[in-house]
């Protein structure tokens, strides 16, 4: 860890900075797959061992004009659906050109703070039922519905079926919402929870609140969940903001700290992360430290994924994309985390693995935090090693 250490960069302060600090923390191996995600984790595609230093290439802007993009899917074929925070619309960007069309408004969206329409995920079952999964804010709450896309559809912005909510009641703030939902190698649906500011909400097992949920399609608790009739799959979180498992199917998150340290964490089935009574790598008896962290004036880490043996984690007020490499041990990372494109591009959201070597990343200097440039936000075509 002290290289890990020597190696972090610097983010802004917690709270006091609009609550987007973070680190990350370790955790141990999950339950088993028995099937494959979307996308599938690809071991051979991914090295065991990667070397020590990577390098990242931006290919191409995909995208522009993007308004407050924040959760990013990618669907059968290549296309992409990115969210829109603040206008509670989800758009399908060709994965080719880069044409936009408007799917559609998610009803019930109340978009305030860091809240809004927050991650989004395609069905592993999407051939057949082309359902959209989001995570959004409303009036009372956060919760998590599924919506059926009209492919077929002629009329743009119409092209969302009702909403089906299949989790309600997350508590909800004007910070700390989480919101990020990615589907496990285990076809299981998993989300990051934020403690909306209320710390002793991260460590009530009772709460949804400061958490990483994980739950059937239909919204329901899965074996394996560390209780049999809740969610909640580990606890003491402060703001999960990324989700990714790697080539070995285990789940690594992203997590906002508050003055100190952000994180960077592989989970466990009932693990407990510390928050409030831990920042960081703490070693304190009975919370699961961070595997690499980071002073919270280097990261905000935002979205991750997990591409050619290293975990790749966007920052928001760090304003880089880091890389993680992973040995595949027990102790991971095994060389000191790596910062690129760093004030390139501004704030750095949403990241997504697009297959080999490539990644797509998703600026985000237009949700009120950053200082948009012509042509913000953009969606980035990135190769990496």
């Amino acid at each position: 860890m002290a290289a890990l250490t020597a190696g972090a960069l610097v983010l802004g302060t917690g709270c006091s900075a609009g609550g987007e600090t973070g680190t990350a923390g370790t955790a141990s191996t999950p339950p088993a797959p028995h099937t494959a995600s979307v996308p599938p984790p690809s071991p051979t595609a991914s090295p065991r061992t990667p070397p020590a230093k990577g390098s990242v290439k931006v290919v191409s802007t995909l995208t522009g004009g993007l308004d407050s993009p924040w959760g990013l899917a990618a669907l059968p074929g290549g296309d992409l659906l990115v969210s829109s925070r603040d206008k509670g619309t989800i758009t399908r960007i060709d994965g080719e050109s880069g044409k936009k069309t408007l799917l559609g408004s998610v009803p019930g969206v109340a978009p305030a703070g860091e809240g809004g329409l927050l991650g989004i995920a395609v069905a592993p079952t999407y051939g057949a039922d082309h359902l959209v999964y989001a995570y959004f804010t409303t009036e009372s709450d956060n919760r998590i519905a599924r919506m059926q896309y009209d492919e077929d559809g002629t009329t743009p912005g119409q092209l969302l079926g009702a909403p089906d909510t299949i989790l309600r009641g997350i508590p909800k703030g004007s910070i700390h919402n989480g919101g990020r939902i990615a589907f496990g190698p285990d076809r299981m649906l998993y989300a990051g929870t934020g403690e909306t500011g209320d710390t002793g909400l991260a460590r009530d097992k009772e709460s949804l609140a400061g958490k990483i949920l994980r739950m059937s399609p239909d919204g329901q608790p899965v074996h394996g969940n560390p209780s049999a009739d809740s969610v909640v799959y580990s606890s003491g979180h402060r703001n999960v903001q990324g989700l990714a498992w790697d080539g070995e199917a285990r789940l690594w998150a992203s997590e906002f700290g508050q003055d100190t340290w952000d994180e960077l964490n592989r989970i466990v089935p009932d693990g407990d992360y510390g928050w409030p009574r831990a920042e960081g790598k703490s070693g304190k008896k009975g919370f699961v430290d961070p595997v690499a962290q980071w002073k919270t004036s280097q990261a905000s880490p935002s979205g991750i994924a997990f591409a050619r043996g290293s975990v790749w984690v966007a920052g928001l007020r760090g304003k880089r994309l880091w890389r993680i490499p992973l040995s595949g041990g027990e102790r991971e990372p095994f060389a000191a985390p790596q910062a690129f494109l760093e004030g390139q591009y501004g704030r750095l959201r949403t990241v997504l693995a697009a297959g080999g070597d490539k990644l797509w990343l998703v600026t985000s200097n237009t949700d009120t935090r950053g200082t948009p440039k012509p042509g913000d936000d953009r969606i980035l075509l990135l190769t990496v090693r």
